[in-house]
């Protein structure tokens, strides 16, 4: 079946012109090339990368249209859609969020939080939230500082690409939230979503976000086999994590999943439990 034809934006004297170009944003790490593999080569599409925090800034600025963002988005302000069934999600140890440690995690006074991310910042905050004695002091470091050079916290949150070479290589314990998640609640953790803004017009570009979801998924020994050479790390970590750590499909899990994190986030106080962020079959 062909792909719908981009919607066409009108000239001075109202007949179609050109296609109307969609400003989508996606995140620069590894973990979010299997759902934007080639998306900026698809027709009326612009892509560009940057840190999930700046992506979310451009997003309600108007500056984006869709970005591949952290979750947590979704419940901080009204009007949000997103693509169901496809997204960066972990269904239990993720080695790309991760809470490292100088005291034990049930006795850690305070953590330093990683500022490029704001889902893993919540999933941190919502699950320690809970914790017996309440939570840590969060220590939050301007975006571009390094949470580990907090040297008087008890542990900093890391994410991203860093994350992974910091497991391999440096001897620090650490304590996982995706594995936490999903021993408390039995459902994936949705990281990021392509979350789309109000009036957004995304639907003709569909079968775009489709493809590049395939070609990702195809492209998964090529993707660790570049990551295993640019960070001299085994190819093994790279296709295990790609592979096997991250679901990029959680499907029907993926409307419970982001519901059960809103309702954890609000009670925790990091979101409105009020908003309703609408799917977008794909």
């Amino acid at each position: 079946m062909p792909s719908p034809a981009p919607s066409l934006a009108p000239d001075s004297s109202g007949r179609g012109s050109k296609p109307t170009q969609l400003r989508v944003g996606s995140v620069p790490y590894l973990v979010g090339r299997p759902l934007d593999k080639g998306l900026g080569d698809e027709p009326g599409i612009s892509l560009e990368h940057d840190v999930p925090a700046r992506l979310i800034e451009r997003l309600r600025s108007g500056d984006l249209d869709v970005a591949l963002v952290s979750s947590i988005e979704l419940f901080r302000r009204d009007g949000y859609r997103y693509l169901d069934g496809i997204g960066v999600a972990g269904d239990g140890y993720v080695g790309s969020v991760q809470v490292f440690l100088r005291a034990p995690i049930q006795e850690a006074k305070s953590l330093a939080m990683d500022p490029a991310s704001r889902a893993a910042a919540a999933l941190t905050k919502s699950l320690l939230f809970e914790r017996r004695g309440g939570p840590p002091e969060y220590v939050e470091v301007p975006l571009g500082q390094d949470p580990a050079a907090a040297k008087d916290t008890d542990g900093w949150l890391r994410i991203g690409d860093q994350a992974l070479r910091e497991t391999l290589t440096i001897d620090a314990p650490a304590w996982n939230p995706s594995e936490e998640w999903r021993e408390r609640t039995g459902l994936p953790f949705v990281f990021a979503a392509w979350i789309v803004r109000p009036d957004a017009e995304i639907e003709p570009h569909l079968d775009a976000f489709r493809r590049a979801r395939a070609r990702g998924r195809d492209a998964v020994d090529e993707l660790a086999e570049e990551a295993a050479k640019a960070w001299s790390l085994p190819a093994a970590k790279c296709r295990s994590y790609l592979s096997e750590e991250c679901r990029y499909d959680p499907a029907e899990d993926m409307g419970p999943a982001l519901r059960e994190f809103q309702k954890r986030a609000a009670r925790a106080g990091l979101c409105d439990p009020r908003t309703k962020p609408g799917p977008i079959p794909l």
